[in-house]
């Protein structure tokens, strides 16, 4: 098995757990790769992670008490924030430990990589205090304590003690943005009205501004970015949504890049119109005979009332419960859910995906739905 580098280490996944029993911590492990297996696909099998060194040693702590089980799960990942909370959120499909009733919750995502920069600044600090004749002039003096005094200004926001710049309380207008390393990077450049949404559950604090702010979204340049933008406009009222430029964190950007993509924001319907007919490239096409005798072989994969969701060249996503679907995350674009029966609820969860057509052998009482209903 593949070690996992502490300093390649950029997030931590915390999690805590209750049951109804007894049980040990090779139970909770158990679990926590058992119930995983197969749900997002080869390529982010928690086992196979483990192997490859991108996610770390998975630390458990638990007590019982009166045959109650509780505890934490701690798990380091050196993945992005994309596939790490991908991960997180599966963790919460879990239903059993052992052989008890379970329940799973995210706790907090943290990015290990903020704590390290703040441990930096403040030693650098202290070392720079240290030097003698440096030669430092009184502006470099004076920008570095304005940086120091920026970041230092990061607060704790609403029930969920979101990150956030100092003027969101007081600003009609704020930003929201996918972190804390988001806010921090935005203070460091002037803006001190952002807010970050950390972990894998959209905040109801963010809901909330909505109702009395005009908030603007500002996600990263990539496919994450628009699928959060996405999510979060289907949660909150957003005014504008603001993109880094392709393939950059908006962590990452510099201060003209922050400026100039602010600049560059468009209004929320707008930016939804755009996104879906760019997602749904491709998708108003008739399926072969050769694909629907394919789907035919898949159905035999299903279980009970299990969804086999399919991307677009028809090959798995993830095999889930028909209950779980709401909590199906992917880098894959669903486009074929495959059922034994269609009930109204599937149908509904594979609008909510975006897919194309929900295939099954028989259907139930479903609502009227532009997804293409395909029988096998």
């Amino acid at each position: 098995m593949a070690k996992i580098s502490p300093s390649s280490i950029k997030y931590s996944i915390v999690a805590d757990f209750v049951a109804e029993g007894p049980f040990q911590k090779p139970d909770v492990i158990g679990a926590l790769f058992g119930q995983t297996e197969g749900l997002l696909g080869p390529d982010m099998e928690l086992r196979e992670l483990q192997k490859e060194g991108k996610i770390g040693r998975i630390e458990v702590e638990l007590t019982t008490e009166e045959g109650r089980t509780k505890g934490e799960i701690v798990i380091p990942s050196a993945l992005d924030k994309t596939e790490t909370t991908i991960i997180a959120a599966a963790l919460e499909t879990i239903d059993k430990i052992g052989p008890t009733d379970a329940k799973i919750t995210i706790r907090e995502i943290v990015d290990v990589r903020g704590s390290k920069r703040d441990y930096i600044m403040e030693r650098a600090k202290e070392l720079l205090a240290n030097i003698k004749n440096s030669g430092m002039d009184s502006v470099e003096i004076e920008n570095e304590l304005r940086e120091s005094s920026r970041i230092a200004k990061v607060t704790l926001y609403g029930e969920e003690g979101l990150a956030a710049g100092p003027e969101v309380e007081s600003s009609d207008e704020i930003i929201v943005v996918e972190g804390r390393a988001d806010v921090i990077n935005l203070l460091r450049h002037g803006v001190k009205n952002a807010i970050g949404m950390h972990g894998t559950k959209f905040p109801k604090t963010i809901a909330k501004l909505g109702e009395t702010k005009e908030i603007t979204l500002f996600v990263d340049g990539d496919r994450g970015g628009k699928l959060i933008a996405k999510n979060v406009c289907d949660n909150a009222n957003v005014a504008y949504v603001a993109m880094a430029p392709s393939g950059k964190e908006v962590e990452e950007l510099t201060g003209k890049e922050i400026l100039q993509a602010l600049r560059k924001k468009v209004p929320a319907e707008e930016f939804l119109k755009n996104i879906e007919a760019e997602l749904g490239n491709g998708r108003k096409r008739e399926l072969t005979e050769k694909e629907i005798e394919k789907l035919r072989e898949l159905s035999s994969e299903l279980k009970g009332r299990n969804v086999l969701v399919l991307d677009e060249s028809l090959e798995p996503i993830c095999n889930v419960p028909s209950s779980r679907l709401s909590f199906m995350r992917s880098r894959r674009k669903a486009f074929v859910l495959l059922v034994s029966n269609a009930t109204a609820s599937v149908v509904v969860g594979a609008e909510k995906l975006g897919a194309f057509a929900v295939a099954a052998k028989t259907f139930g009482r479903v609502p009227e739905t532009k997804v293409r209903l395909i029988s096998i």
